[in-house]
């Protein structure tokens, strides 16, 4: 039972460790102003290797739940471009999420189950039906925590597979969206402005993202409508 719960552990020590050593000071966009020069050189000097790094620490940072998943994806574009900084904010996402999905059924998914009743059992079977779409929905709309849809999905027992496919696919839009603004970002700082990161709320972004969702949830409308008849 005690090797199960190393690897949470393990994470929420990260998370205890980003804190303690004050390392939220660099999450601001003026650190990442004030050091634009010497990250674009890095950039340069090391290309798609600079990108792998990028992607592990954002990996880093979404396996140990770390606010500001945004600021990230803008930063990405803002080193990489539109394209490939959405490409490396993905992959990283991707694999922290997965990271914490993973150490999470391992050490809480199954004492939880055990011990669960006959509501959360009742859940978790309608969840697992159509866990693709619904973790599409959620990936998709972005009021949802990022933390929280993990943990969801690793309570609930969602597979592997279905996870990080629903996971890579429901974070495109919203990656493309914040690496374009990072993409941007150079100039913002020039004119003194901050980056406005609420642009993914406005109507013309959000309501296509709800679309999105709700073409997700159709099929589970429809079989829900059917399996009454």
């Amino acid at each position: 039972m005690l090797l199960r719960v190393v690897p949470l552990a393990v994470l929420i020590l990260g998370l205890i460790g980003f804190w303690w050593f004050g390392l939220d000071r660099y999450l601001t966009f003026s650190a990442l102003r004030d050091n634009r020069e010497m990250l674009r050189a890095w950039v340069e000097t090391e290309g798609l290797w600079a990108g792998a790094a990028f992607a592990v620490v954002y990996a880093f940072a979404a396996a140990i739940s770390i606010p500001g998943a945004a600021l990230f994806t803008v930063s990405s574009g803002f080193l990489f471009g539109q394209i490939w900084g959405a490409v490396f904010a993905i992959i990283g996402a991707t694999l922290g999420a997965t990271l914490v999905f993973l150490a999470a059924r391992t050490a809480l998914g199954e004492p939880l189950r055990a011990r669960a009743g006959p509501t959360l059992k009742r859940m978790e079977a309608g969840f697992k039906k159509d866990a693709f779409n619904y973790l599409l929905v959620l990936r998709l709309v972005p009021v949802f925590p990022f933390w929280l849809v993990n943990l969801v999905a690793a309570f609930l027992n969602v597979r592997l597979g279905t996870y990080v496919l629903a996971t890579v696919i429901g974070i495109i839009p919203a990656a493309v969206i914040y690496a374009g603004v990072g993409n941007g970002l150079g100039m913002i700082f020039d004119e003194g402005a901050t980056p406005d990161l609420h642009a993914i709320f406005r109507a013309e972004i959000l309501f296509p993202l709800l679309g999105l969702a709700a073409l997700a949830l159709s099929p589970v409308v429809f079989r829900h409508f059917t399996a009454g008849r």
